[in-house]
């Protein structure tokens, strides 16, 4: 199958969908609330590469329509922040445009449309906990995007995005988002010491597929921390967290909203 755009051909090379799969499909499509013409587009959005290299069948994998879905999902979030806070000067809009589009928000996307439960991954990653991973989820989120805007347009392909993007952007604008604590670790740190913040894995515990990490973070001579987490951008952050409220403390003052 082939789709013509932007002058040029697109083929598509999708995993079969047996009866079974066209079920799975048909009930992702009822939790996440979109519809598509083609089936083949969206299971081939579910395909991680993992898959496509085990697959006997040669087929290709998500990264694709990834790249494709990762600049749709960004110009429409823009838009919207532009038309929604024409008086935000370049800078803010960014900062919130981060927030909102990120792993973290992503992979909490996937999750509340089940997307974990239909993605297709290859052995290696299912035994190594492929389903749960931030990165897999938030890369399939944004492989989905590019699949719907390919398959229906860019009308629906914003609809679906905004579904999902305005009520986090609404909780940065009102403060109740999770925060970046490494970003704003990293320019307090800049601004008051003109350094930048060192982080260090000083433990790990747990079996392979389990694991609890440690970190602590160094500013100039003085050492914060410990912060914990399941992997070791969770422990950073943690311990980004202790060190900037620690910091805002110091030199008295509030964290910004």
């Amino acid at each position: 199958m082939s789709i013509f755009g932007f002058g040029k051909q697109f083929k598509l090379n999708a995993p079969e969908i047996t009866l079974s799969r066209k079920k799975e499909l048909l009930l992702f499509q009822s939790h996440a609330e979109i519809r598509f013409k083609k089936l083949d587009f969206l299971n081939l959005a579910f395909c991680h590469r993992s898959y496509a290299n085990e697959s006997a069948n040669s087929t290709d994998n998500n990264e694709k329509l990834e790249f494709l879905g990762d600049s749709i999902l960004g110009f429409v979030t823009c838009e919207y922040l532009f038309c929604l806070l024409p008086d935000k000067a370049e800078g803010d809009l960014a900062k919130i445009k981060s927030f909102v589009v990120n792993e973290n928000t992503l992979s909490n996307i996937a999750r509340k449309i089940k997307i974990d439960n239909y993605i297709l991954i290859g052995k290696g990653e299912e035994y190594s906990g492929g389903r749960s991973k931030k990165a897999i989820l938030a890369d399939c989120v944004e492989a989905i995007i590019g699949a719907y805007y390919l398959d229906s347009g860019l009308k629906d392909a914003r609809a679906f995005i905004l579904k999902f993007i305005v009520p986090e952007i609404m909780k940065v604008i009102e403060n109740k988002h999770d925060k970046d604590y490494k970003t704003l670790l990293q320019e307090l740190v800049q601004k008051k010491y003109k350094t930048y913040p060192k982080y260090k894995l000083i433990n790990k515990t747990g079996p392979d597929h389990d694991k609890t990490f440690v970190m602590e973070v160094k500013i100039k001579e003085k050492t914060f921390g410990c912060g914990e987490g399941k992997n070791k951008k969770t422990a950073e952050q943690n311990a980004a967290r202790i060190a900037y409220t620690a910091l805002l403390a110091e030199f008295g003052e509030t964290e910004p909203s």
